[in-house]
């Protein structure tokens, strides 16, 4: 998910300066459940919604979500800073960590409990791929908020995600829908085309126009204006996407979600079980290493979490609005916010415990 990272409580050696989460912030997976709530009653009691939302794209891509996944992944690209990157060197374990968790161990497991669980379900398990190959770009922000994480260590590593996500994420999909194939023995096709045009429509797109523009805007209105006018206002316009299209995420699945109890039941085991091993495996590695509380819990937090939104959007883009594997991914944000916030309140009681070293 993303929001404006300026508004952590972030301290920059560099900078000096000090903001935090808005009160509005604070509580941000209560207006998540609220919208979600919001977007199943439209399905239900709104005649045709889907229908009419869907109508609105080019060719496969909805034009609705494409307006608002740019406007929730353009702000987090001017959050990029090279000097938040360089500070990786400082103390790169825990950023190699993450890593290692987003694009190798998550994707495997989930790969794995998908041909394992999930037989003959074949939209089923793209869907459990999709959500394991896509590491979150900034909801983590608010869950290392709440677990009183380190976040500049939190603004980096989401930094990072959001540029591997652009060159990794079709690519991982793609091989491991073909590793599927070949362990499992199933015949997925891997529509290359379609997962080309998601990273482009839907990634791709924001980062370039970010770029661009961030160049464009502090050479004509300067570097303050850009961080304390510019992004400030974006952020709150990027919280205000990410609520929008959650509304209109389960306007558009919330008609087969009710009507297949058992998919969501059946998809929800591998997702909840990839989850556990993912946060244990986060946490003994955290615990190996010796890392202190506040980079360990931000480390955990990023290692096992996903940007359902990316995967939702191209469960549709593959397979259409209505489809099982547009409800598996719409699963995936279903159990996003409680599990995460399971794992702050674990975090909190490790930290009373000493489980990892005092920061």
């Amino acid at each position: 998910m993303t929001h404006d990272p300026t508004e952590t409580t972030v301290q920059s050696s560099e900078s000096g300066r000090k903001g935090r989460l808005s009160k509005f912030e604070k509580y941000l997976y209560i207006w998540i459940g609220i919208c979600i709530g919001i977007g199943i009653a439209l399905s239900q009691f709104v005649p045709g919604i889907a229908q009419a939302i869907d109508a609105i794209k080019i060719g496969t891509v909805s034009i609705p979500i494409g307006i608002c996944l740019f406007l929730m992944m353009y702000p987090a690209v001017l959050n990029l800073k090279a000097s938040e990157l360089k500070k990786i060197k400082r103390n790169p374990v825990p950023i190699v960590l993450t890593l290692v968790a987003n694009w190798i161990v998550a994707p495997l497991v989930g790969t794995f409990l998908a041909g394992w669980l999930l037989p003959g379900n074949e939209q089923l398990i793209v869907a459990v791929i999709l959500l394991h190959a896509s590491p979150c770009t900034a909801m983590v922000l608010v869950w290392g908020y709440l677990a009183d994480g380190n976040q500049e260590q939190n603004v980096a590593n989401t930094s990072i995600n959001t540029v591997s996500i652009i060159f990794l994420y079709a690519p991982m999909v793609g091989l491991l829908l073909s590793l599927q194939n070949v362990v499992y023995h199933t015949s997925i096709s891997v529509d290359w085309l379609g997962l080309l045009i998601t990273a482009t429509v839907f990634i791709g797109l924001p980062i370039l126009a970010g770029y661009i523009s961030k160049k464009i805007i502090i050479g004509r209105k300067g570097e303050d204006w850009f961080n304390n006018v510019y992004r400030e206002a974006l952020g709150k316009v990027a919280i205000a996407a990410l609520l929008v299209t959650l509304i209109i995420l389960y306007s558009l699945n919330g008609g087969v979600m009710i009507q297949n109890p058992d998919k969501l039941l059946l998809v929800s085991v591998p997702l909840l079980i990839s989850f556990l091993i993912i946060l244990t495996y986060n946490i003994i590695m955290t615990k190996l290493v010796r890392l202190h509380y506040k980079e360990a819990v931000v480390t955990v937090l990023i290692g096992s979490s996903s940007h359902f939104e990316i995967a939702i959007a191209t469960a549709i883009t593959l397979y259409g609005v209505g489809s099982i594997a547009a409800l598996g991914t719409t699963m995936g944000l279903f159990w996003e916010v409680p599990v995460m916030l399971s794992v702050v309140y674990l975090a909190r009681y490790l930290r009373k415990r000493n489980f990892w070293r005092p920061s």
